[in-house]
């Protein structure tokens, strides 16, 4: 059991776009107490921290140094999740980070021994399949709704990241790319869904090696894409399942948030993984048509997962999206990077239980500390 009592202090670090999301909810929920958005920009930080009445800001340091923090949230930039986790778990607070959980397998251990060690806790994004769409969908394959399940499909294809987005190079660079970037969401509903990965085939390619940025000071200048902008995925499941996946920046249509998981009495739609909530549907062994089905349970936001973290902490009971099982996506996607520039099937080493769903009733809301 934690020692503390109370409301749990929540420190930011990380003012840029997605902390509007974040902060949103993080100040909603009467569990948790933000007192503090760090940011390198400090004006941003201030600008964040007034926007969302929180009494505090200054830059990272200023919030790992703040003794009322008892979590860090950590919004920081691909390449810097694994440096500012690790300071903030040396600071003695526990880290709910954005995703990807590390940009290999050696630091993404290396976050989870320093949480062991230090008797914290660690948990990575995506925190949606939380939310009462995935959630859903995890209770009814628990209940046997679909039987067995037996394989899963998801596409993800959009023809950006367009070259007047302002994080071009963010996203075209290591640790990002369409496998990086929105594989965490399409990879762990898989994972909830079918358990843990046994290995990877992976076939990546890049339609255009060069891009140019089209709009802020810094336009016309040219990018070279260091990732595949489209990545086949076929998995294998250490139950036998199977997954073909495909994760795309080359489309000129947009087909997003498919989700579907195969049993051997039904197939089972299920929401848009980047997304907290979402119609599901049901299509049992001899139906012509989908039924569609109700989502139970609330519907709130990114920051879920840190809620759940610290919630769990004080109980002494694990939380649910961990770092072992964002160590386990990791993994995947290293190896599946390893796969496509191998040309070969690539083991999956690491292994994690799927995490147990929310009762319908569980309620960010509820004031429980």
């Amino acid at each position: 059991m934690s020692a503390r009592t109370g409301r749990a202090g929540v420190g930011v670090i990380g003012a840029g776009t997605i902390s509007n999301q974040y902060l949103q909810h993080l100040t909603s929920f009467p569990d948790l107490d933000v007192r503090i958005v760090g940011d390198l920009f400090e004006d941003k930080a201030r600008e964040q921290a007034a926007a969302y009445g929180v009494p505090r800001s200054g830059g990272p340091a200023d919030v790992l140094a703040d003794p009322d923090v008892e979590i860090v949230v950590n919004l920081t930039i691909p390449a810097a999740h694994a440096e500012v986790s690790l300071a903030a778990l040396e600071a003695g607070k526990h880290v709910w980070t954005e995703k990807p959980f590390a940009l290999d397998r050696p630091t993404a251990q290396k976050l989870l021994d320093t949480a062991r060690a230090a008797g914290l806790r660690i948990g990575s994004a995506p925190d949606t399949f939380l939310g009462a769409g995935l959630q859903t969908a995890r209770r009814l394959i628990e209940r046997g709704d679909i039987g067995v399940p037996l394989s899963g499909l998801t596409l993800f294809e959009v023809p950006g990241p367009v070259d007047d987005h302002r994080n071009l190079e963010v996203l075209l660079s290591r640790g990002a790319g369409p496998l990086w970037d929105m594989g965490p969401y399409y990879l762990t509903a898989l994972v909830q869904s079918l358990g843990p990965v046994a290995s990877v085939i992976g076939m990546g390619r890049i339609a255009r090696p060069v891009r140019v940025l089209q709009v802020g000071p810094k336009a016309g200048q040219e990018h070279t894409v260091q990732v595949p902008t489209h990545v086949s995925l076929l998995a294998e499941f250490e139950s036998g399942a199977t997954s073909a996946t495909v994760l795309s920046w080359d489309s000129p249509h947009r087909r997003v948030g498919h989700v579907e998981i195969v049993g051997t009495e039904a197939t089972l739609s299920i929401p848009d993984p980047n997304h907290f909530d979402g119609a599901l549907a049901i299509r049992r062994k001899g139906d012509d048509e989908w039924t569609t089905v109700p989502e139970e349970g609330p519907v709130a936001g990114r920051g879920l997962g840190a809620l759940d973290l610290i919630r769990s902490a004080r109980a002494g009971v694990p939380h649910r999206a961990s770092g072992e099982l964002a160590y386990h996506v990791t993994d995947v996607m290293a190896a599946a990077t390893e796969s496509i520039e191998q040309g070969v099937r690539v083991v999956v080493e690491s292994t994690v239980e799927p995490a147990p769903a929310f009762g319908p009733d569980w309620d960010p809301y509820a004031r429980t500390l």
